[in-house]
């Protein structure tokens, strides 16, 4: 799951062409903690999972992994 879902928000993030600072400024987080998760290095929880898939308007299965259809 892990790398699925570094590897998600950085293409979603570039389709948006938004930076990691709109992102993070969009749900409510610094800057460095979104960076932790396109790096793969910390896991969003459940409620920043939520947001970030509200944000890019896709499923959290997508976003996770789980599923292909966004």
């Amino acid at each position: 799951m892990e790398f699925l879902l570094k590897e998600r928000l950085r293409e979603l993030r570039k389709e948006k062409y938004e930076t990691q600072v709109q992102v993070a400024a969009d749900i409510g987080i610094k800057e460095q903690q979104y960076q932790t998760y396109e790096r793969g290095v910390n896991l969003p929880n459940l409620e920043n999972t939520w947001k970030l898939a509200d944000h890019f308007g896709v499923s959290v299965d997508y976003l996770i992994g789980r599923s292909e259809e966004r």
